[in-house]
């Protein structure tokens, strides 16, 4: 086969652009430490690499949705951590102001300013906001302040029972918030069972002006204090209206004083039902079933403790207990301390404030379990989210794992190819120079 000068030429040319191409994308391979740089390089490896990184990179936006949760619930966790000192400073407060004794109007008007002051931390509290301005106890509506105060002084809620959930994992969406309405306007009154109180005296159309005092529902054991509800169902059955009123009566006949008590359904207002076929004993310090006598007889499955000498007419309610608001709370806290004391109108007698302190103080101790228990489902939530966490740092490492021996190069391999490939380009190039010198003009 005869060969061209021409064709020795253009096979030397495209033998060394051959070699320089091929040392060309080695070079390249190891300055960008990847073996594919192009589709083109390996379609397979290419396409399953794109996979894998669009998979890395849903995982890393979980991750951060999982951080910005984190943050959100642990500001939130925070400030439902100041929420319980406050209340706990209320408390002892409360507890302090009970001693009717030992305290004046003036020192109980001074803790009453004390608990204001906690009043209006708590409502301050209650209108905080994130980073971005938005009010972490309003629901879903976090542009609008949730919690205001009228004239009257009564906090209003404005926001919702909403949840922003954050998807944090393909399966799972976390709420990075907590609703005003659950933390603050939750908590169940009295025993969480039923609310008892004060009903008034029915002669004087007032408050009780005897020294009886009622107890937030509960039984006596010997050393052994129990619920107040012994029987839910029974309780819980139809016939009982759970509106009851327990009402004494004070008789003395020969000097001898004796006391009973009827029970009545009120929950008709103004037509109270008798429940008791006739008036029971009383007795200071021992409790009083919740039942109805008159057939045909029920028993409510409950009972209260009474203790002290009422006067005749005093009565105690005994009410369902409903959800109840923290800011009224602290506010009939504040009503009670500055109501002087004594006991003539517009006052309240040892008993009296007694019942009213003590009521109170339940209710408080029902709102530190409810945060108690929002904030135990916050911190379940934080550990979720630790949890799930870890779990995509270890996903981002196996996913960067898999990319890496698709696309990323064996420096071993590679620069042993780049030596070859050098090689084989000088010598392209040196077997080009002494072919291309080749001239019959030089043995003529």
């Amino acid at each position: 086969m005869r060969i061209s000068t021409a064709q020795i030429f253009e096979g030397g040319v495209r033998g060394m652009q051959t070699n320089q191409g091929a040392l060309y994308r080695t070079m390249n391979q190891l300055s960008t430490g990847r073996k594919v740089l192009t589709p083109a390089d390996d379609p397979v490896a290419s396409a399953r690499a794109l996979v894998v990184d669009q998979s890395r990179s849903v995982n890393q936006q979980f991750m951060q949705n999982q951080n910005y949760s984190k943050e959100q619930l642990s500001l939130t966790e925070g400030y439902m951590s100041s929420i319980t000192d406050a209340l706990q400073t209320v408390r002892t407060s409360l507890v302090q102001a009970g001693n009717i004794g030992a305290l004046s109007d003036k020192d109980r008007s001074a803790i009453a300013d004390e608990i204001e002051a906690r009043l209006n931390q708590l409502l301050g509290i209650a209108n905080s906001q994130n980073s971005a301005g938005d009010f972490l106890f309003s629901g879903y509506q976090g542009n609008v302040r949730p919690f205001t105060a009228d004239a009257s002084g009564n906090v209003i809620y404005h926001g919702d029972d909403g949840l922003r959930l954050l998807q944090v994992e393909a399966s799972r969406q976390m709420p990075t918030n907590v609703s005003g309405a659950d933390l603050f306007l939750s908590a169940r009154s009295g025993n969480g069972t039923f609310v008892t109180a004060s009903g008034g005296n029915a002669i004087t159309a007032g408050n009780n002006t005897g020294m009886a005092t009622i107890d937030k529902g509960s039984v006596l054991e010997p050393g052994k204090w129990q619920s107040a509800v012994n029987d839910p169902t029974l309780w819980s059955d139809p016939n009982n209206a759970g509106n009851l009123s327990i009402q004494f009566n004070v008789t003395t006949v020969g000097g001898i004083t004796t006391t009973t008590y009827d029970i009545y359904d009120v929950s008709t207002p103004g037509a109270p039902v008798l429940l008791t076929d006739t008036p029971q004993p009383y007795t200071p310090g021992q409790s009083i079933r919740l039942e109805k006598t008159t057939p045909p007889p029920v028993d409510f499955g409950a009972t209260v403790l009474v203790d002290g000498q009422p006067d005749d007419g005093d009565s105690f309610s005994i009410a369902p207990s409903t959800k109840t608001n923290m800011f009224d709370t602290l506010r009939n806290i504040i009503t009670t301390l500055r109501t002087p004391s004594g006991g003539g109108d517009g006052t309240y007698n040892p008993a009296e404030y007694y019942n009213r302190i003590s009521g109170e103080l339940t209710n408080i101790d029902q709102h530190l379990e409810n945060v108690e228990r929002v904030r135990t489902g916050v911190g379940a939530n934080l550990q979720e989210l630790d949890a799930l966490n870890s779990q995509g740092q270890d996903n981002d490492i196996q996913y960067q794992g898999t990319i890496s021996s698709l696309l990323d190069i064996d420096y071993a391999s590679a620069i042993s190819d780049l030596m070859r490939q050098n090689t084989q380009l000088e010598a392209a190039q040196r077997s080009f120079a002494i072919i291309s010198s080749l001239s019959l003009f030089n043995v003529i």
